[in-house]
């Protein structure tokens, strides 16, 4: 008896949550203009669909059977896992871009705590903590939530600074611009390349809800990113 909309792209396709029978569980739907369609969960009872691009692909989080809640993409009626950052419990997908490069929130518990909050970044299957951008002269002490990132790769997200201990109530908004090609002449870029040694690896990634040990994630070495100069705002 109850459904509510998150998203939908241009090609006029909807996702969101929907009650199943009885209204005491919910799952992520797609609506495609005829039919609504249920992606399921990894095993457990909740699900939700916060995002979809113009290809179709869908984001968002689903619970597995010991009720750890984790960020998932849907694409061609295969529903992937894609983990969280190493050592945390939970996620949330909440945004993608054309390039399936896909944004969020994971977490040390599945409480979402601000303190246990870090915003991600997700592609070609593994996971990174966006706060390992985060220099020492920002505002910000923490980024807790990273909600959309453009087809240039620039995410807007949530941060909190210092003596914040709820994200919502005095959280801060970001935007991390990447040092790359197709933002030439940036000013104050670092065009030296982030060491793959030194970045937080995913857990896990894949189709199931298991632990597995990744490799290092390679592609990160190409990622260069930094925050512009600019004053954070209160987010409204």
């Amino acid at each position: 008896t109850f459904g509510f909309p998150f998203s939908l792209n241009n090609r006029g396709q909807v996702v969101g949550l929907s009650n199943l029978a009885g209204d005491l569980v919910h799952h992520p739907f797609l609506w495609d203009g005829e039919k609504m369609t249920d992606l399921g969960t990894f095993g457990g009872d909740f699900g939700q669909a916060n995002w979809i691009n113009e290809a179709g692909d869908i984001v968002g989080f689903a619970y597995n059977n010991d009720k750890a809640l984790l960020a998932f993409l849907w694409k061609d009626g295969v529903l992937t896992n894609l983990g969280t950052v190493e050592g945390e419990t939970c996620s949330s997908a909440l945004g993608i871009n054309s390039k399936r490069q896909v944004v969020g929130v994971s977490a040390k518990t599945c409480t979402f705590t601000a303190e246990d909050r870090h915003a991600f970044l997700w592609e070609n299957d593994h996971m990174i903590d966006l706060n390992i951008f985060l220099p020492p002269s920002a505002d910000l002490q923490q980024l807790t939530d990273a909600y959309n990132i453009n087809d240039r790769g620039e995410i807007v997200g949530l941060g909190v600074p210092p003596g914040c201990g709820d994200e919502f109530a005095c959280g801060h908004v970001f935007v991390l611009i990447p040092c790359d090609e197709n933002h030439p002449g940036v000013e104050g870029c670092d065009h030296s390349l982030v060491e793959a040694s030194g970045v937080p690896q995913t857990s896990p990634a894949g189709r199931d809800s298991s632990n597995r040990a990744l490799s290092p994630p390679r592609l990160l070495q190409g990622h260069r990113f930094r925050f512009p100069g600019f004053a954070f705002g209160p987010r409204n």
